[in-house]
């Protein structure tokens, strides 16, 4: 079967690589006036610590979704117009990343911060959601898929997104009791996922076996 994907792809990475690029910009270069020595600069750019743990955790983030998108359309060969606009979503939500990290910089360590992590979790809530639904729109139409991927290993794919769900809602919870915690959840559920990335590159032995 031609993959018809290719298109979708190649422009759903271009949007990942922008969505990061975004990132940087929250990155504040300090004044020269005001930090006309050594000391004055080091202190300067401690004091950034906030934008650049907010940066780090999106990057890492934005780059683990690339890589899960790019494994599940290792899977996917043709396209409809219902799966181009739920990928379309996905991609709309990584763009939006940007500005809850901002905030994430900008209220970290104030007593605002839980509102900042709320939105910020709240996110990747919708886009955990995002994966779940265009996974479940191409895996409900076997045509899209590649022809060798057996029911098994649709139910492999599947499974790995639906962790997502409770985590990333537990963590959007939390913080607005807990909001270093429910930062830590995330990084914890994005370890995860990175270390288990290889569980989508899948075989290509065929079967007709029920999930």
């Amino acid at each position: 079967m031609e993959k018809e994907t290719a298109r979708i792809e190649g422009f759903s990475d271009g949007v990942f690589a922008i969505a990061i690029t975004l990132l940087v910009l929250e990155l504040r270069i300090p004044d020269a006036e005001s930090n006309n020595n050594r000391q004055a600069l080091a202190n300067s750019l401690l004091a950034q610590w906030p934008s650049f743990l907010a940066f780090s955790l999106s990057f890492f983030s934005i780059f683990i979704m690339w890589v899960n998108h790019h494994k599940m359309f290792k899977q996917i060969y043709r396209r409809n117009s219902t799966l181009m606009f739920a990928n379309g979503l996905i991609l709309f939500l990584a763009t939006c990343i940007s500005y809850p990290t901002a905030l994430l910089a900008r209220y970290y360590g104030t007593p605002s911060l839980s509102v900042a992590v709320a939105v910020y979790t709240g996110l990747f809530v919708l886009i955990n959601l995002a994966f779940n639904l265009l996974w479940s729109i191409a895996s409900r139409n076997r045509e899209l898929l590649r022809p060798e991927i057996s029911n098994a290993a649709i139910g492999k794919i599947r499974r790995n997104y639906q962790y997502g769900i409770p985590v990333h809602l537990s963590a959007f919870l939390l913080s607005f009791y807990w909001p270093g915690g429910a930062l830590i959840l995330c990084a914890l559920l994005w370890t995860y996922w990175a270390f288990t990335s290889g569980r989508l590159d899948l075989s290509t032995g065929k079967t007709t076996n029920k999930i």
